[in-house]
């Protein structure tokens, strides 16, 4: 997943090193192998009404794709698929995946604060559990970054933490960055335990604000909750699909 300034999150590793390390040890199994469900129902409600031969002409950015578990299946549905991650490990893994459904990507390194692309590049970017790495404030400048590389009237699809999860209520022994953003998750009966770099939730309200000072107007907005540990714990996603304002 792709990351702006590199925080010290755990003595001297960053979140860009954490994940180079993870996807290093873990391969492919360091992310999940099918696409997210919210992501498709995204895809469905604004692309999947296009004929085929029209799809290779709209282009769709994954920031953050780590090992293209999302990434495979835009290719499969014929769109000109891009991803951005700022590990070079998950990059390789991701051309094994695709290539293992037979699909192609254009892949790049790059990190959400400065993406390496020309302005009104793309017609879609997707954001699957991927910038709440960034902590608010950045989270404002990936947010104009986004504005500048997406095509006026282009779609913007996130799948993000929730301010209502249990991990962010009852955080320690985690220490809070901001008022969002955690040091990690460090409580071990927590869902995402282990992920020590920061990490953000949003509220809902608050996260739609944010959109639209950056002329990305909110359009579908969902909560996704689900349990862990026998229900006794609830995580909570936001589920939001914007668009550019031209």
């Amino acid at each position: 997943m792709a990351k702006g300034r590199e925080d010290e999150v755990s003595g001297s590793t960053t979140t860009a090193e954490w994940y180079e390390r993870s996807y290093v040890a873990q391969g492919l199994g360091a992310q999940r192998r099918y696409p997210n469900e919210e992501l498709i129902r995204f895809l469905a409600r604004n692309f999947f009404h296009l004929p085929r031969q029209e799809r290779a002409r709209i282009s769709i950015l994954d920031a953050g794709c780590g090992s293209c578990s999302n990434l495979w299946a835009i290719a499969h549905e014929g769109f000109d698929a891009h991803g951005m991650d700022i590990s070079p490990e998950s990059l390789r893994l991701g051309r094994q995946v695709l290539a293992g459904w037979q699909t192609a990507a254009h892949l790049s390194v790059g990190n959400f604060l400065a993406m390496p692309y020309k302005a009104e590049s793309f017609n879609a970017v997707v954001d699957v559990f991927s910038s709440n790495v960034l902590n608010a404030e950045e989270f404002e400048g990936y947010l104009a970054e986004l504005r500048r590389v997406l095509k006026p009237g282009g779609r913007f699809f996130l799948f993000t933490p929730s301010v209502e999860s249990d991990a962010f209520k009852n955080h320690l022994p985690a220490k809070k960055l901001d008022e969002f953003t955690l040091n990690g998750i460090y409580r071990e009966d927590s869902p995402y335990h282990g992920n020590f770099y920061p990490f953000r939730f949003s509220e809902p309200a608050l996260l739609q604000q944010m959109l639209l000072r950056n002329e990305l107007q909110p359009e579908n907005v969902e909560l996704v909750t689900r349990t862990y540990n026998q229900r006794a714990e609830s995580f909570q996603f936001i589920a939001l699909d914007a668009q550019r304002r031209r």
